[in-house]
């Protein structure tokens, strides 16, 4: 993996790795990433799901994203389709999460409480980091309790899911630096509401066509990004854009 922009400057004794948890590190504590990956012509999943158009540079970045996020947050249908387990700690995140989880933990976004309670994401989550679950007033109040049994949740909206009430209620839990990896409908969401401070963007060498999702899916919410880094590994671009003003 090399950076190429900005352009690196001399490294004494030749090449080097980046270091990634610099590249990385959030600039405050209140903050929200979205991290993608998309084919060369724009598609967000392959054959249902993200993991094929992803890489071995792409992977680890993915890793240190998670290592440093207080909270990892996701829709209910990645959840689902990627099969979500809680995420698992790291010998190298130690480093990275001191004074912190072991682990972030997950915070699943969800107006109808549609879930496998009984899953891993559920079931095998650290005692220090249980899992999360976003929903609103609307959700059937059975569910919502059921739910409350096997995670730890936060109710923000009435007839729907309000996003930056959510963001809120996860920065007063001290869950402030936040790391969501979609799906592109959540995606959309959070950009119509002004809360995408950064976009983490992986360009996979690979035309897909077909129906593939963009990155956002929904109402156009433009945003004026700048250009932060760019790593490239086999032919992946790894980008970096930060949100403007």
């Amino acid at each position: 993996m090399r950076l190429i922009h900005p352009a690196p400057g001399p490294v004494p004794g030749g090449d080097a790795e980046p270091d990634l948890a610099e590249l990385y590190a959030y600039p405050g504590d209140r903050w929200l990433r979205l991290n993608m990956v998309a084919s060369a012509d724009g598609g967000t999943w392959l054959d249902g799901l993200s993991g094929g158009l992803s890489g071995r540079g792409d992977r680890k970045v993915f890793g240190v994203l998670r290592g440093l996020a207080d909270v990892v947050m996701a829709g209910a249908a990645t959840v689902r389709a990627e099969g979500y387990g809680p995420a698992k700690p790291r010998k190298s995140w130690a480093a990275l999460r001191a004074g912190r989880t072991a682990v972030p933990p997950i915070a699943v976004v969800t107006a109808s409480l549609e879930l496998d309670l009984s899953g891993p994401l559920f079931t095998e989550a650290d005692p220090d980091a249980r899992t999360i679950v976003v929903t609103c007033e609307a959700a059937p109040r059975d569910r919502r309790e059921e739910t409350a049994r096997h995670a730890e949740v936060i109710v923000a909206g009435r007839d729907r899911v309000d996003l930056a009430l959510a963001v809120k209620e996860l920065g007063g839990r001290g869950l402030g630096r936040v790391l969501c990896e979609g799906g592109a409908r959540l995606n959309a969401q959070l950009a119509a509401a002004g809360l995408v401070d950064e976009l983490c963007l992986t360009v996979s060498p690979l035309m897909i066509g077909g129906d593939a999702a963009r990155v956002l899916d929904g109402p156009a919410s433009p945003t004026r990004l700048r250009l932060a880094h760019v790593l490239e590994d086999e032919g992946f671009l790894i980008t970096r854009y930060v949100r403007e003003g």
